[in-house]
């Protein structure tokens, strides 16, 4: 069963009809419309938006109908708008290189395919979400390469996504399909004023017979949170061992 989200092509169409016609006026605070932005700008929008899926030609009849709706366009409009301002000044790193980029490349070797390894980091006193935490997974003590550029390593963990981290490492060729292979890894965690926090874990997998190229987030690893603590903290209890 084919399942389809109609507002996908539907602020798709908006969006890019909204860039277009904010450069002719030539806005002063757009910065950039290539196409990585406009793909966030999308993504904005549409995490904002009731979706309308269909299953069939009678569904997409039906839908469309309730499209032409001028509050949804409106609302649709407004969220462009507000998503395109934010992009522009809150631009992602890689925004300006190739869209090819941003995807995961093909392979038809046989390969190890890695699950998303996410967690979170808490501070130590309070047990709160920490943020402005530098986290960086490695494999063997070198920084694992990502999936793609979309994914970063390290990263900086912030307020608005709870301390939370996520790694989508690329995958690995290997000689045969179903071949057992344990990984080892580490992630390392920094921040000013902070005891860094090292902690080390493996996974086992089964390599196949190509490479994943869409995100499954089914299919994870979750490690424990893991907590920072003030340096101060550590020097305290240091000098009441010395008395």
């Amino acid at each position: 069963m084919n399942i389809h989200n109609l507002m996908e092509e539907v602020v798709g169409h908006r969006i890019n009809k909204l860039y277009n016609q904010i450069k002719e006026v030539n806005a002063c605070w757009l910065t950039c419309d290539c196409e990585n932005c406009r793909a966030d700008a999308i993504s904005y929008v549409l995490n904002r938006v009731a979706p309308r899926y269909v299953v069939s030609g009678r569904g997409v009849i039906h839908a469309r109908d309730i499209l032409q709706d001028a509050q949804i366009k409106a609302d649709i409009d407004a969220l462009g708008i507000e998503g395109i301002r934010i992009i522009s000044s809150t631009k992602r790193p890689f925004h300006s290189s190739a869209r090819t980029e941003c995807i995961v490349e093909a392979s038809e070797k046989p390969v190890f395919n890695f699950p998303i390894i996410q967690g979170s980091i808490l501070e130590g006193n309070t047990f709160e979400p920490l943020a402005n935490a530098t986290v960086t997974l490695k494999m063997d003590g070198k920084e694992v390469d990502m999936a793609d550029i979309t994914w970063a390593n390290p990263l900086n963990t912030y307020s608005s996504t709870k301390g939370s981290y996520s790694f989508w490492p690329k995958a690995i060729e290997a000689e045969n399909a179903d071949e057992t292979k344990k990984f080892n890894f580490s992630i390392e965690v920094k921040r000013p004023g902070y005891d860094q926090v090292n902690y080390a874990f493996d996974t086992v997998l089964i390599s196949e017979n190509k490479i994943r190229k869409e995100l499954d987030t089914t299919v994870s690893l979750k490690i424990m949170d893991l907590v920072m603590f003030r340096e101060e903290i550590k020097n305290t209890m240091n000098r009441m061992i010395k008395d």
